[in-house]
């Protein structure tokens, strides 16, 4: 598929947005940006919140795709989370299927599959069971359940209306891993942006979900379905490994706040960062 010209980028004042917004251009995207919040240094982005259909349909009008970031990304009241996060992206769905937008790339989750196991983090990665991409979805949070919905609506609107969806569930994207967790689920800003380029340019994706890491030495899960999109990481979180562990211990299959993919999200209260 050719690489789309101008992308709407949602969330685009966020942690992850901002990365974007440095990276995505050097792949020859114009992006539009959108955001509830002002973008300081962009006065040509569009401030408004996702549920304002007319700025959400006016902002999708003319776009080539969409990367959609935007919504709460860490725990909330399910009040909070349904608004934003679950309103929120059916009404874009719907702004994209107004106008014609063929292809979105969808932030999922992690903790859409929270509950799931982890598998054992010292065994050789040659030799590890990896958490495939068809595990059940096991949510963590009232978060993890709405990309659980997001990743249903996109099935949904992909059968229904033939509009196309790669759903990326994101570990950890920040600029170096900041707990030993995150060793197995960190994707480098470079390898996010290698991965979004991709999942907008590959063909024929009709409704497909993958995991978004970089090819980390203690990977969890398995990126199989990111690499057939010909996603190629090439960044690796085992550079951060020894402090970080020299500092917090290795993770403990006896602790239970060790023993999910979603961490002490699966047994305490949640806080940030994740």
């Amino acid at each position: 598929m050719p690489a789309p010209r101008t992308v709407l980028l949602t969330g685009a004042a966020g942690g992850l947005g901002t990365l974007m917004r440095g990276l995505l251009p050097a792949y020859g995207y114009e992006l539009r940006l959108f955001d509830m919040v002002p973008i300081e240094g962009e006065p040509d982005a569009i401030t408004a919140d996702l549920g304002d259909k007319d700025a959400l349909r006016e902002a999708v009008r003319g776009v080539d795709a969409i990367i959609h970031l935007a919504g709460i990304s860490l725990e909330s009241s399910f009040d909070k989370i349904l608004k934003a996060n679950i309103e929120g992206t059916y009404n874009l769905y719907e702004a994209a299927r107004e106008e014609g937008v063929r292809r979105i790339v969808f932030a999922s989750s992690n903790h859409a599959v929270g509950f799931t196991p982890r598998p054992g983090g010292d065994a050789p990665l040659d030799s590890r069971v990896l958490i495939p991409i068809d595990t059940p979805r096991r949510p963590d949070t009232f978060y993890g359940l709405s990309k659980s919905f997001g990743e249903d609506l996109a099935q949904f609107y992909w059968d229904k209306h033939g509009l196309e969806t790669v759903s990326v569930r994101i570990g950890s994207c920040f600029m170096e891993p900041t707990n030993v967790r995150m060793l197995s689920l960190w994707m480098s800003p470079g390898d996010g942006a290698r991965l979004f380029h991709a999942a907008l340019t590959a063909e024929n994706v009709g409704h497909t979900v993958v995991y978004g890491s970089s090819a980390n030495t203690r990977l969890w899960w398995d990126l199989s379905t990111a690499r057939a999109l010909g996603y190629e990481p090439q960044d690796d979180s085992e550079q951060y490994a020894e402090k970080l562990i020299a500092e917090q211990g290795e993770l403990d299959p006896d602790n239970p706040d060790h023993a999910h993919l979603g961490g002490h999200f699966c047994t305490n209260p949640p806080i940030w960062p994740y």
